[in-house]
């Protein structure tokens, strides 16, 4: 089941907290700086002002951060803009008082001067332009991260729902595939039960085998290795029945064995050669199966003997190759292809090129 999470800046408080630390500090520094030199104060009394400082940025932001934990807010429309703006005024208005308030102790408690509380809570310039300034500066940092890692939570929610569908999709062809080959493979057992019982069961124990494979492995692909297995394992159950008739001659890099490929891909093409091609020619023939490593693609052919069917080359051949071009399309998009031609001296082809990487 896919679940969307819901990524923001509180998911990571230990970032927060540092932007929060060192982007207040920062500031206050030069705040204390002017307050060393410009207002004559100590090194204790400046130092306590950068606490203070400090404090008051950390206190107003994070209130405001308090309220919007789960805002929906979207930056670009009028109506966000317009509270993001009455918002960065409100906390610019907070801010002012709060440093008004701090200057005011300042001036009476420690210097020792009469000072009107009125007119220190009053005085505007320049700190409320500061203040503006300043909020202005971390609400929109705020929201734009928060926006930010949204949309990074909804890239990989639809990327994630994509491959969900996408594996429905391929689950869906590969149980449509399984009772396709299952019954084709039962039918050559009933051949051979009341003519040869030895190889009636020979047969059975060869389709335990390949039913095996095709039931418990899960994943979508498999190691060519495994495929070779599992049509050997096809090739003598189907020779069971057609003798001399049917050969298999197989090409192959070794170095390919271990490269994985959709399961049951082979098989499928093996058993379309076998079943519009050997079974249809009263000789039989070879069915030769190449495996290589072209440029940067791995590309699969199947050659047997037979023509062409009227469709198969615009998709609509049987369900076997149907499935296998939709799976290919699933897993591969435009980066494999799948082809089926007739070839002079009544061969016919089916190729399959995939990528490496």
């Amino acid at each position: 089941m896919i679940q969307k999470r819901n990524i923001s800046i509180e998911t990571i408080p230990h970032l927060y907290w540092k932007c929060q630390v060192v982007g207040w500090s920062l500031a206050s520094v030069y705040w204390a700086y002017n307050t060393y030199f410009k207002n004559e104060c100590s090194v204790s009394h400046t130092f306590i002002m950068f606490i203070f400082d400090v404090l008051i940025g950390i206190s107003i932001t994070h209130l405001y951060k308090l309220n919007h934990k789960k805002s929906g807010l979207e930056l670009f429309k009028i109506a966000s803009i317009f509270r993001l703006a009455i918002s960065i005024i409100i906390l610019a208005i907070l801010f002012m008082f709060l440093g008004n308030l701090k200057w005011h102790l300042f001036w009476v408690v420690i210097k020792g001067i009469d000072q009107s509380f009125t007119t220190s809570m009053l005085f505007w310039d320049p700190i409320l332009i500061t203040g503006l300034r300043l909020m202005s500066i971390w609400v929109l940092a705020y929201h734009l991260y928060h926006y930010y890692r949204q949309q990074i939570a909804l890239t990989e929610y639809n990327a994630q729902l994509s491959i969900f569908a996408k594996q429905v999709q391929l689950d869906h062809l590969s149980n449509q595939l399984n009772p396709h080959f299952l019954f084709n493979s039962l039918n050559s057992v009933k051949s051979l039960i009341s003519e040869a019982p030895s190889k009636a069961k020979r047969s059975v124990d060869l389709l335990s085998d390949i039913l095996r494979f095709s039931i418990y492995t899960k994943d979508s692909f498999a190691t060519i290795e495994d495929e070779l297995q599992v049509i050997y394992d096809y090739v003598e159950l189907e020779t069971l029945r057609f003798e001399d008739r049917l050969q298999l001659k197989v090409e192959i890099d070794d170095k390919l064995l271990g490269f994985e490929i959709p399961s049951l891909c082979i098989q499928t093409l093996i058993e379309n050669a076998l079943k519009h091609g050997i079974q249809k020619s009263i000789k039989g023939g070879i069915i030769i199966l190449t495996i290589e490593k072209k440029k940067e693609n791995i590309e699969i052919s199947v050659q047997n003997p037979g023509q062409l069917i009227i469709g198969d080359e615009t998709g609509n051949a049987g369900l076997g190759l149907k499935n296998l071009r939709k799976r290919l399309q699933l897993q591969y998009t435009e980066m494999a292809a799948f082809t089926l031609v007739e070839q002079p001296k009544g061969i016919v082809t089916a190729t399959i090129i995939l990528p490496i990487n």
